[in-house]
This record gives structure tokens, C-alpha cells and sequence, in this order.
């Protein structure tokens, strides 16, 4: 769990780019929240591995997401029972039933569909949170902790010189 959190401390501080950061983590909720062995959950991982995105937020905000999954699936399921019963998309749902290729997909678990509609629905609103949170905290937060005499302290020390030699060592510096 500190690996984790030391991880994305490490992403925030970095010089990586906020939108990188912040694509990467919708990405990371749109393969998390829905259940992972469909389908469409290719595109995201596709996505990471052919955009400039940070896979360490992607890793890190996949396990966040898988595990809130859990606990909103009923409310997946209500958002995803109120689509399929939709009046006005029955000739649609009839449509995608019949073409075999559609029908692997899945679409028709209430689960799958409320989490996928709610993943969609809540990407673009997120990706400007977190872009927002990371650029607030790179110009406000950040700047406050390297000033600190914690920081000040634990940087003289000398663990802190190992630490950084072991780190440019693997490369990550």
C-alpha cells in the first residue's frame, strides 16, 4: 500500500504533463468500473499502450477503480436496467442482439451496461478534476512540502543521498 501512494506521490511531483496523468486515470476508470473480462475493455488498455499516458497512474487508478466497482454496482445495475428498458432504444437493443459480433460484447448485462453509460458519462468531468487537483497541487501543495523543515531535514540527510543515488541508478530519477 505505501508503494502505492510513494508511486503516485512520484507522478504528482514529476515533470509529467497533468493531461497525461489525467487521461491515463480516466482510462483507468473507464477498464475499472466495468467488469474487466469484457469486450470493450480492450480499448482503454489499447489507448494506454498507443497514447502518451502515464501507466503508473493507469496501474494505480485501475485498482482504485476495480475496487469501487464493487460497491456501486448496484447502482450500475439500476442505470443499466433503466437503458435496456428504454422504450425509445428497444429496436436498437433488438438490432445489436442480432448481429453475433455485438453480441459478444455483452451488452445486455444490466451491470456492464450501467457501468459503461456511467463510465462515459463521467470521463471528460473527471479528466478535468484531475487535471485541475494536479495543477492546483503542483502550484500550491508541492511547492509548501519542499519549502517545509521536515522536507529540508529529510533532503540533508543522508538516507535521503542514497536514496536518490539508488534511484537515478534504476533509472527513474
Amino acid at each position: 500500500m505505501l508503494s502505492i501512494i510513494a508511486k503516485l506521490l512520484r507522478v504528482l511531483n514529476s515533470e509529467t504533463n497533468p493531461a497525461q496523468i489525467s487521461l491515463a486515470f480516466c482510462l483507468a476508470m473507464l477498464a475499472g468500473l466495468t467488469p474487466f473480462s469484457s469486450l470493450h475493455n480492450l480499448m482503454p488498455l489499447f489507448l494506454v499502450l498507443i497514447l502518451r499516458v502515464n501507466l503508473s497512474s493507469f496501474l494505480v487508478g485501475l485498482a482504485f477503480f476495480s475496487g469501487v466497482a464493487y460497491l456501486l454496482d448496484p447502482v450500475f445495475h439500476q442505470i443499466g436496467l433503466g437503458v435496456l428498458k428504454a422504450e425509445a432504444l428497444q429496436n436498437l437493443w433488438t438490432q445489436c442482439y442480432n448481429n453475433p459480433f455485438i453480441r459478444l460484447t455483452r451488452f445486455n448485462n444490466t451491470i456492464l451496461m450501467g457501468s459503461l453509460v456511467f463510465s462515459l458519462l463521467f470521463f471528460i468531468p473527471l479528466f478535468m478534476a484531475t487535471n485541475l487537483f494536479i495543477r492546483k497541487y503542483r502550484d500550491h501543495i508541492l511547492g509548501l512540502v519542499q519549502k517545509s523543515r521536515i522536507m529540508k531535514a529529510l533532503k540533508a540527510s543522508k538516507f535521503y543521498s542514497i536514496y536518490n543515488r539508488v534511484d537515478q541508478i534504476r533509472g527513474k530519477g
